[in-house]
C-alpha cells in the first residue's frame, strides 16, 4: 500500500479531487482545504495499492500538478482496512512485483549524481581492489566489489533509455566516466609511488595470481555474468522487497578491473591493462543492456496486466 500526498494550488484542486474520487483503487481519501501554504491551496492524502500508483501519478502529472505543487509517495508498511484489502485484490499483479516508475526514477537521479561521497567510495574501492590483486586475496576482492557504488549509475543508463530521460542518461554516464577516471588515476599515482619506493616491486605486481587472475582474463562468461547480475540488480532496485544487490556487487568485476588497470599502468604490465579494460567494458555494457531489457520487459508486462484487468472489468459490467 502507498500513501499519495498531493499539495495542489487552488486552481488545480478541483481537477485533483476529480481524479482521486473517480479512481476506484483509492481506498481512502482525506482532503485538507487550505492546508497548503506553498503552493497556496489544498492537500490531498490518498491510500492506493502499489500496483496502481503509476496510472494515478500519470493522471496527476497530465494536469501539471508537479509543475505547481508536489506529488509524494510514501510506503505504508502496516495498514488495517477492508477497503484497502479490496483495492489490493482488484489491482493487477502482486504488490511486491509492482514497479513504481516515479519512485525508481527519483532514486536513479539521486544515486547517480556525481558527488564527493561517490568519488570517495570509488577511490577506496579501487584502492582496496589493487591491494587485493597484489596480495592475491579473494576476500579483499569481494570487499572491493561490495564497496563500489557504481551499480546504480549503470542501472540508470537502462532506465533512462526505457523512460526516455536523456538528462538522466547523460548524468549517469558522466558519473561513471568521471568516477572511474578519477579513481584509476589516483590509484595509479599511489601505485607509482609504491613502485619508486619499492614498497611493491615489479615481480610482486606481475607474479602469477591464481586467486585473482580472472580479473584480466575476460571471456564470454564475463558477459553472461554481467547480464545475469544486471537483470538481478534492476529487479532488486524496482521491487518493493528486493535484497539481491549484494549478490550483484560480488558477481561483477568492474571495481577489481579498474584496480588492475591502475596497477598495470603503474608497472607497465600492458597485457593486464588491456585485459582488465575489456573486462570493465564488458561488465558495464552487459549490466546496462540487461537493465534496459529487464525494465522494458517489466513495463510491457505491467501494461498488459492493466489492459487485461480493464477488459475483465468491462466484461463483468456488460454481464450485469
Amino acid at each position: 500500500m502507498l500513501s499519495v500526498r498531493v499539495s495542489s494550488p487552488s486552481e488545480l484542486s478541483h481537477a485533483v479531487e476529480a481524479i482521486l474520487t473517480s479512481d476506484s483503487n483509492v481506498s481512502s481519501l482525506t482532503i485538507l482545504r487550505g492546508a497548503s501554504a506553498q503552493p497556496k491551496g489544498d492537500v490531498f492524502i490518498a491510500d492506493i495499492p502499489r500496483e496502481r500508483a503509476n496510472p494515478l501519478v500519470d493522471s496527476l502529472r497530465a494536469i501539471g500538478v508537479h509543475h505547481h505543487g508536489t506529488i509524494s509517495l510514501n510506503a505504508v508498511d502496516t495498514w488495517i482496512s477492508h477497503a484497502g484489502f479490496s483495492a489490493e485484490e482488484r489491482a493487477p499483479g502482486q504488490s511486491a512485483d509492482a514497479v513504481v516508475w516515479a519512485e525508481v526514477t527519483e532514486r536513479a537521479y539521486d544515486d547517480s549524481q556525481l558527488t564527493w561521497t561517490y568519488i570517495s567510495f570509488m577511490i577506496l574501492a579501487t584502492l582496496l581492489a589493487a591491494i587485493a590483486i597484489v596480495t592475491d586475496s579473494t576476500i579483499l576482492v569481494i570487499g572491493a566489489m561490495v564497496l563500489g557504488p557504481e551499480f546504480v549509475p549503470i542501472a540508470a543508463l537502462g532506465l533512462a533509455m526505457v523512460r526516455k530521460r536523456p538528462k538522466l542518461f547523460h548524468q549517469a554516464l558522466r558519473t561513471l566516466l568521471i568516477g572511474f577516471a578519477i579513481s584509476i588515476t589516483l590509484v595509479t599515482v599511489i601505485a607509482l609511488i609504491c613502485n619508486v619506493t619499492h614498497l611493491v616491486d615489479f615481480n610482486e605486481a606481475s607474479s602469477p595470481r591464481p586467486g585473482t587472475n580472472f580479473i584480466y582474463h575476460a571471456n564470454w562468461w564475463s558477459l553472461v555474468i554481467a547480464l545475469i547480475a544486471g537483470a538481478a540488480g534492476v529487479l532488486s532496485l524496482t521491487a518493493s522487497k528486493g535484497n539481491g544487490l549484494v549478490g550483484v556487487f560480488i558477481s561483477v568485476t568492474t571495481i577489481p578491473a579498474s584496480g588492475n588497470i591502475a596497477l598495470g599502468l603503474a608497472y607497465g604490465i600492458w597485457n593486464q591493462v588491456l585485459g582488465s579494460s575489456i573486462q570493465l567494458v564488458l561488465n558495464i555494457s552487459g549490466m546496462a543492456l540487461a537493465g534496459w531489457l529487464t525494465l522494458l520487459l517489466q513495463q510491457k508486462i505491467w501494461k498488459r496486466l492493466t489492459q487485461v484487468k480493464v477488459q475483465r472489468a468491462q466484461l463483468r459490467q456488460a454481464d450485469q
